[in-house]
């Protein structure tokens, strides 16, 4: 849907035309993963795949809230209370929550939304409809807060009113990413680096596999890697896994007596020293191809150390590779989503093939593919 229908479903709605139009993507992250909310490193990239939200100010405080897809809902802004919706509306009203929270003056407003990013696809789909809503609020209400802020409040209305206990990478990608380029980022102090991203000038791909498995954050299996993480930390007496030395490893985990704690510990260390392989390829001019084992490695952390793939995620990863990949991980919070592959640009064809006919042949949903170019972060448009 393009900007223009949703000013004009706007108006319909609402009777007047929004104030303004304005876009958030969702992301995909190319590696580092579950390491966000362990102070670490990651590197997504933003997709061309957005929410997009018309929207005006009122002068009480209403808070009118439209999808083009699915139901909305009219709610009092004073009466906002976290864990009291439990509707995708939760996201853009915990953002007006966290708003307010933090002493900004926003008062209510009329949204109409819609958005192409899949839900349950571990593509952020939550976070692009939190940085859009953040962003209009903070242009409408001059509020002067920078893209960073905003991903924190983002956060912390996903974290307190919705109650998913998210890292700060999915709303900083939504709100912080820049065409052609993936972000590094630091999690723990927030400071950026955008990596120029160009498969397609050195004849490679980079494909989406959504497995059509939901998954959903505010689950509790999510919560417990949370939790181990930092009891991990807290046995090893350091803030955050981020601080433990991936040399030293090997004398950390020897001082952890539970196996559960020891996985967790592991993958997050070897994660983040496998951002900064990536990290350190890419800035070297090295061929992307080099990249292709790393993503493997990922995935076979995420799916034996940390728990959290799945029989559809491990078929896209092994058919993928069977089929001539240059590399496939699973993306995103895990327990279903989505997987990327790295590909020659000629062997795309064939790789899909080969996906789609295993997800046939064991009778699994049929999944969707395609292809993701780094795209622009969350913008005004009109």
């Amino acid at each position: 849907m393009s900007a223009q229908q949703v000013r004009d479903g706007f108006e319909e709605l609402y009777g007047a035309a929004p104030e303004g139009v304005w876009a958030a993507p969702g992301r995909v992250n190319l590696i580092g993963e579950h390491t966000d909310y362990n102070d670490g490193f990651v590197m997504p990239f933003a997709l061309p795949h957005t929410a997009i939200a018309a929207v005006s100010r009122r002068e009480d405080d209403l808070l009118r809230l439209h999808s083009a897809d699915v139901d909305g809902g009219v709610v009092e802004i004073s009466t906002l209370e976290p864990g009291a919706d439990t509707n995708w509306t939760a996201y853009p009203a915990g953002v007006v929550w966290a708003l307010r929270e933090a002493g900004h003056a926003v008062r209510g407003a009329d949204i109409h939304l819609t958005s192409t990013v899949p839900s349950g696809a571990g593509l952020s789909s939550s976070a692009a409809l939190e940085v859009v809503v953040a962003l209009a609020l903070n242009d409408l209400y001059e509020l002067g807060l920078q893209r960073w802020q905003l991903a924190r409040l983002c956060q912390r209305a996903e974290n307190v009113y919705v109650g998913a206990p998210t890292g700060i990478m999915d709303q900083t990608a939504s709100a912080c990413c820049e065409e052609g380029h993936a972000l590094f980022l630091d999690t723990r102090d927030l400071s950026q680096k955008q990596i120029p991203f160009d498969l397609a000038s050195e004849g490679l791909r980079l494909l989406v596999v959504d497995t059509q498995v939901k998954h959903a954050h505010s689950e509790g299996e999510y919560g417990k890697r949370r939790a181990g993480c930092e009891e991990g930390a807290a046995i090893l007496g350091v803030t955050a896994l981020r601080d433990v030395p991936y040399a030293e490893l090997d004398a950390a985990l020897a001082r952890i007596e539970d196996e559960e704690i020891r996985r967790l510990v592991k993958h997050v260390v070897t994660e983040d020293e496998r951002v900064e392989r990536v990290v350190a390829l890419m800035q070297s001019g090295a061929d992307a191809r080099e990249i292709g084992p790393v993503l493997v490695e990922g995935h076979a952390s995420l799916r034996d150390d940390f728990r959290i793939s799945c029989p559809e995620l491990d078929l896209v990863v092994d058919s993928s590779l069977a089929a001539g990949a240059l590399g496939s991980r699973m993306t995103g919070g895990g327990f279903g989503g989505s997987a990327i592959v790295l590909a020659e640009e000629a062997d795309v064809p064939g790789i899909t093939k080969a996906v789609e006919e295993a997800f046939a042949a064991a009778g699994f949903t049929a999944p969707r593919v395609f292809e993701a170019v780094p795209a622009p972060g969350a913008r005004r448009l009109v």
